[in-house]
């Protein structure tokens, strides 16, 4: 581990002004930190006499340069981590600071010894060339019947507050406020001189070092010319089944929103994203009953707790029996029954089957159960990795964990945290919880054509089943 220097009360934050440093063209910095003249990642929080307990490390950046994204991907592994990675975000405030991360582990039931952790930094946005940086330190996990003197003597001499050498003749000479907490190292060798003077003016002095803090040298890795973020860009698409077994549906639509407008279906310029139909014991009705639901029927769309619904319809929705009221967002709950409409009932039915951190996935629960299911992803949103648990009914906790990054679809594997984008062109047989005879489409109602005058992905009137040839 890197030997930690401590700065002096006077010297602990180096503030200049904004005059004499030249500020980043899109963030103001009227006042801010002396930066390091190279990139480096400054941790803190580290008490190794907390063996067999509970850690938490801050993690700050300095000397980052200008031109990278303004939010940074923050990826660990090491033992000590839950799960053996972590993922978290760097962002970047208004006035060009970064904001520190906090990694939490424990070291109980762990081999007292060493234990390193690697780091990778990755900076990735649109126009600017992706760049990654790395490094590794190691953490001591002392023995849990260590005492607190064989932890100060083996450990904390290395990592001295305050370290001063003089060699070869020359004269070191530190003058610096200190107390009873503060580690010193003197050092003099080959007729040199260390000259410390620790007098305090008066009043009274107390400086407390409980933890141990250090800097990371972040060393730039040359990465080669990125492609396109993704190889499909969509914000609509679907997983198709060519044979679903018992309780599998055949369409799982895709959706990446802000707010998804769910309404009724129609060939052509329909006013909603989720389209909705009317299904009988005999199948699909896109006339009779449909008609009565509205081109926007209700919006769905990410709240601050999680996710909403909000009826924009003349007909009504039915919220576990309850009409919500119009214009009056409700939040969604696992298991919800959201009915289709307060006016007639049976028309459509869903069932909130999981809350996911980046969307929700709703089920049918009436005759079209086997036909379609909903996957209303958050837009360019990651999960992060490992994935926090979530509530999740048995049926959906079975379907694979997508999300939406880089301007498509993406498969996360739970186990490995390897990451598969979604294309027509990939095979996705070997994809976790993916069933057999799976594709993906480009669009998320491939069985009709859909013409959106208002589009141009979109040029045919006619639906799928309703083609016959000469």
């Amino acid at each position: 581990m890197r030997t930690s220097r401590a700065a002096s009360p006077a010297t602990a934050l180096d503030a200049v002004p904004a005059a004499e440093t030249q500020a980043a063209s899109h963030y103001a910095r009227p006042l801010q930190r002396a930066q390091a003249e190279r990139p480096q990642l400054h941790i803190s929080g580290f008490d190794p006499r907390a063996a067999g307990g509970r850690q938490t490390l801050k993690m700050e950046l300095r000397g980052m340069p200008e031109a990278c994204a303004p939010q940074l991907t923050l990826q660990l592994q090491s033992d000590l981590i839950p799960h053996g990675a972590s993922r978290q975000q760097f962002v970047r405030a208004v006035d060009g600071e970064w904001r520190p991360v906090f990694v939490e582990f424990s070291s109980r039931g762990k081999e007292h010894g060493q234990y390193q952790i690697s780091i990778e930094l990755l900076s990735q946005h649109a126009g600017m060339a992706a760049r990654k940086w790395v490094c590794t330190f190691v953490i001591l996990v002392p023995r849990l019947d260590a005492t607190l003197t064989e932890i100060h003597r083996i450990f904390l001499s290395t990592h001295k507050n305050v370290r001063v050498m003089a060699d070869d003749a020359s004269i070191a000479r530190v003058s610096a406020q200190g107390g009873d907490s503060l580690d010193i190292d003197v050092t003099a060798r080959n007729a040199g001189i260390a000259h410390l003077d620790l007098n305090a003016p008066a009043g009274k002095v107390d400086l407390g070092f409980s933890t141990i803090a250090w800097d990371e040298d972040l060393i730039e890795i040359d990465m080669p010319q990125a492609a396109a973020l993704h190889p499909h860009p969509s914000a609509a698409a679907s997983l198709v089944n060519a044979a679903p077994e018992a309780g599998a549906q055949r369409q799982i639509r895709l959706f990446a929103m802000d707010d998804c407008v769910i309404g009724r279906f129609e060939l052509v310029d329909p006013e909603a994203d989720v389209l909705l139909t009317h299904y009988t014991a005999d199948g699909q009705d896109t006339n009779g009953l449909t008609r009565r639901l509205s081109g926007r029927h209700a919006i769905i769309r990410r709240s601050g707790l999680g996710f909403e619904i909000e009826d924009v319809s003349r007909y009504g929705i039915l919220l576990d029996g309850v009409w919500p009221g119009k214009h009056k967002p409700t939040a969604l709950r696992l298991g919800m029954r959201i009915e289709f409409s307060a006016s007639i009932k049976g028309i459509v039915t869903l069932s909130v089957s999981a809350i996911m951190p980046h969307g929700v996935i709703l089920h049918r629960v009436d005759h079209g159960a086997n036909a379609e299911s909903f996957y209303l992803l958050a837009p360019e949103t990651h999960p992060g990795y490992p994935v926090k648990s979530f509530a999740a009914a048995p049926h959906a906790a079975a379907l694979p964990l997508l999300f939406h990054r880089g301007g498509g679809f993406w498969h996360l594997d739970q186990l490995t945290g390897k990451e598969t984008a979604l294309a027509p062109t990939v095979s996705l047989d070997k994809l976790s919880r993916v069933p057999r005879h799976t594709r993906f489409a480009s669009d998320p109602y491939p069985e009709h054509w859909i013409i959106r005058t208002g589009g141009s992905d979109m040029v045919s009137t006619v639906a799928a089943n309703a083609m016959s040839t000469a």
